[in-house]
């Protein structure tokens, strides 16, 4: 039983120790090994595919007892080896990464000498009585648990505050979104993005001539009454862009389009369209009335109806005073 111990021991010895010619060039921090040593071209496929197979188990021992022999560390993982910074540079696939460029908060901050205060994560509560996360869920000094709101004087009774309340954190949230493409775009020195037609650094004259064209037609005759600027061309490409049938694909729509003509053209009844009869038969009517009502109108004097009404009153009284003179002779 020691006999067959012993040569169990011995064998792996044997497997763990390897000699080579030349030693081997060891980069531990890379855990990668350079042979060398020349290879035998003698051997036949089948050959030399076993000698590389055993080559490569061998030089790995190499290197598996090179990473033994290093100082080591134990974990609650279990034992690692500390290895050593590496000796051969590999080249990057990409560039060193830049810094990242401070916001314009941090540009501020720097030149006004603004430090940043590290807060704690906990804070008092007050309604509760206890310590609280200052953040996140179940934070301290809550105001979305509230039941009830005060409503202040300056607002309308009727304002639902809970609502207000939600559109106003719904309008920071988007705020900070905001400023922080503003901030991605300027690192990248690409155009800050806008809302609309936000003004910016250095418009173009393309964005000029847009916000004049948006300011003239946001009045209530679109535009229709709007004095022209000196010099000021006229806008290109403003009105509806026709539409046009796709030469190739779906001929469905054209088809039926089609169906519906040669309904109309072969069929005996005309069609009817109720409601633009019913309008023009309405506008007919009107225009009678106006025709009848300007007949009607007497034909004024001068000085208008009440110089009408003044003669029509002297005239109803000399003819009075007439039939009286007549019944005296």
């Amino acid at each position: 039983m020691a006999v067959a111990v012993e040569e169990l021991v011995a064998e792996a010895e044997r497997l763990i120790r390897v000699d080579r010619p030349l030693e081997l060039e060891l980069d531990l921090g890379n855990l990668t090994a350079l042979d060398a040593n020349p290879l035998n071209s003698s051997l036949c496929r089948q050959e030399a595919e076993a000698w590389l197979r055993s080559l490569a188990r061998d030089n790995t021992q190499l290197l598996l007892n090179a990473v033994w022999q290093l100082p080591s560390e134990k974990l609650q993982e279990g034992i690692v080896a500390l290895l050593p910074p590496p000796s051969t540079l590999i080249p990057r696939e990409k560039a060193v990464p830049k810094p990242r460029p401070p916001t314009r908060w941090e540009q501020f901050a720097k030149l006004k000498g603004i430090r940043k205060k590290k807060k704690s994560n906990l804070v008092w509560d007050e309604s509760r009585k206890e310590w609280r996360r200052r953040w996140g869920y179940q934070r301290a000094n809550d105001e979305t648990k509230e039941w009830v709101l005060e409503v202040p004087e300056s607002a309308d009774p009727s304002e639902d505050q809970f609502a207000k309340r939600v559109a106003a954190k719904k309008e920071r949230v988007a705020k900070n979104e905001l400023n922080r493409l503003r901030n991605i775009a300027r690192a990248q020195k690409h155009k800050v993005p806008g809302v609309g037609l936000a003004p910016t650094q250095q418009q173009s004259k393309a964005e000029l001539s847009k916000a004049i064209r948006v300011a003239r037609t946001s009045t209530a005759s679109v535009g229709k009454f709007q004095d022209k600027l000196p010099k000021e061309q006229e806008a290109r490409n403003t009105g509806k862009r026709r539409k046009f049938q796709p030469i190739v694909g779906d001929f469905s729509a054209e088809k039926q389009k089609q169906l519906d003509l040669l309904n109309v053209m072969s069929s005996k009844k005309p069609k009817l369209d109720l409601t633009k009869a019913v309008n023009r038969q309405l506008r007919e009517d009107d225009q009678e009335q106006a025709a009848k009502r300007k007949k009607m109108r007497p034909k004024g004097r001068k000085g208008g109806k009440n110089h009408n009404r003044n003669n029509r009153g002297k005239g109803q009284h000399r003819k009075s005073g007439m039939k009286q003179q007549g019944k005296r002779k």
